[in-house]
């Protein structure tokens, strides 16, 4: 799938994402309010987009007034599995201690370090 990273890179896709695949089906109002800081109008363009790329289904109810409720696909399902694993290493690696000199760094490689 082409362009997978640039559409999951996009500002607020994987805040959507991660609202939709908590707290499961959502209406469009509640899912603006539950993303605190995002316009009407990145929503709807990202919800397109995600829409349109299989990450995420739209239901539409014409009643007055219309109700638009947004769901995750088993596409993203999948995705889910591979961004867990990302988030686990992610948590991993923030417990760790940094290195902070080269020497540190070095050793922490496995490299042999040399004094000249």
């Amino acid at each position: 799938m082409g362009g997978l990273l640039e559409v999951l890179t996009r500002p607020w896709t994987m805040h959507i994402l991660w609202a939709l695949s908590t707290n499961g089906p959502t209406r469009f109002g509640v899912l603006r309010r539950q993303i605190e800081g995002i316009s009407s109008r990145v929503l709807t363009e990202r919800l397109r987009l995600l829409e349109q790329k299989g990450f995420i289904y739209r239901d539409y109810e014409p009643s007055i007034p219309p109700s638009v409720t947004y769901g995750i696909t088993k596409r993203m399902k999948d995705i889910q599995k591979v961004l867990g694993e990302l988030d686990q290493l992610a948590r991993k690696w923030q417990q760790e201690e940094v290195p902070t000199t080269q020497k540190e760094r070095d050793q922490r490689a496995g490299e042999t370090v040399c004094s000249t």
